[in-house]
């Protein structure tokens, strides 16, 4: 618990204002509140001092408190460890930042993530006219459901073109709808395929509606990006991904449908130049990328996708990013 004496000769808080209405000066809530939470006094040592009795030292500490004289802070030692496993991670990964969320309930992982995603947001200076891209992934979907910062006047669009999926975390304008709504911003769509093929591809490159969106993923502020797991753990991968493909047992994840192995080095595939998805040599030129990624099974694509720099801010929970220290520890060890 943190005690905070705010000084006479600063300008009062709204709740300070007040203090006039009451029967104790500010000046008496001051030196009552320095002597019993800062220097640790008593009440009958400050009544002592200050000349008055023990009876009104509680009324003036609970004045003091009322006015906003005295601020409590109570602070969740969960959220202490957080921050501490956050530096860690941080140093452990070279990243610029680490955002952990803690202490929420298993069917809130959205919500716990979204709120560390908003902070991480917020620091980027994000204003109207900023560009935002956002990717597909479960995760990401998860988040965009949630309540996010306001930045009115931001451009969101998507980091990849659509997938005839059926999941929802593959409809990547829909994401980018969600997280504009969220954020007070305005979307841009891509009406594209992800992997359209040769010839449409030429022709959709070309387009005026695509080439607006390839032009603002090159002027980008902030990338939001999913973080997919191994291919081989995971349930559901992209249609136009060869599934019986020999590199799949080498990918050690992917970031906007683009594959790199352990190391973070790119994995190509048969057709991949024609892919309509932010290139890794354009994540590198934004600013602020933000991966959002949480479970057990996103370790290793965590721990490759930040050695190769493809993002430089990690937003995730605490357990795992426990289990990342753990296993660059024992990947240390052998």
């Amino acid at each position: 618990m943190e005690y905070t004496a705010g000084a006479p000769g600063q300008p009062p808080t709204p709740e300070a204002a007040g203090a006039a209405r009451t029967r104790f000066t500010p000046e008496v809530m001051h030196a009552a509140a320095t002597l019993y939470y800062l220097k640790e006094a008593t009440q009958a040592q400050v009544a002592q001092q200050l000349g008055i009795s023990r009876a009104t030292v509680s009324r003036v500490l609970s004045e003091a408190r009322r006015t906003g004289i005295v601020r409590i802070e109570v602070v969740d030692p969960a959220t202490q460890r957080a921050s501490g496993i956050e530096e860690e991670l941080r140093d452990a990964l070279g990243l610029n930042r680490v955002l952990a969320a803690t202490g929420f309930h298993p069917s809130l992982v959205g919500a716990a993530l979204a709120a560390r995603l908003g902070e991480a947001l917020t620091e980027t200076g994000l204003k109207a006219g900023d560009v935002l891209l956002v990717s597909s992934g479960r995760t990401v979907w998860e988040v965009s459901q949630e309540a996010l910062p306001s930045f009115p006047g931001v451009v969101v669009t998507p980091t990849v073109g659509g997938q005839d999926e059926p999941e929802a975390w593959y409809q990547t304008n829909e994401i980018t709808r969600m997280f504009a709504e969220q954020l007070d911003g305005r979307p841009v769509f891509l009406y594209a395929p992800a992997q359209p093929g040769a010839e449409l591809h030429g022709l959709l490159v070309q387009d005026p509606g695509t080439r607006r969106v390839l032009d603002l993923w090159n002027r980008a502020k902030v990338a939001v990006l999913g973080v997919g797991a191994p291919p081989l753990t995971r349930q559901s991968l992209p249609g136009y991904v060869p599934r019986e493909a020999p590199w799949l047992g080498t990918a050690a994840g992917d970031i906007c449908t683009r594959f790199f192995d352990e190391d973070g080095r790119p994995l190509p595939y048969p057709e991949v130049e024609y892919l309509i998805a932010t290139t890794f040599e354009t994540l590198n030129a934004i600013p602020h990328t933000i991966a959002v990624a949480v479970g057990a099974t996103k370790v290793p694509s965590i721990i490759a996708g930040a050695r190769a720099g493809w993002f430089n801010t990690l937003v995730t929970d605490e357990e795992t990013a426990a289990q990342v220290l753990d296993s660059l520890a024992a990947g240390r060890r052998s």
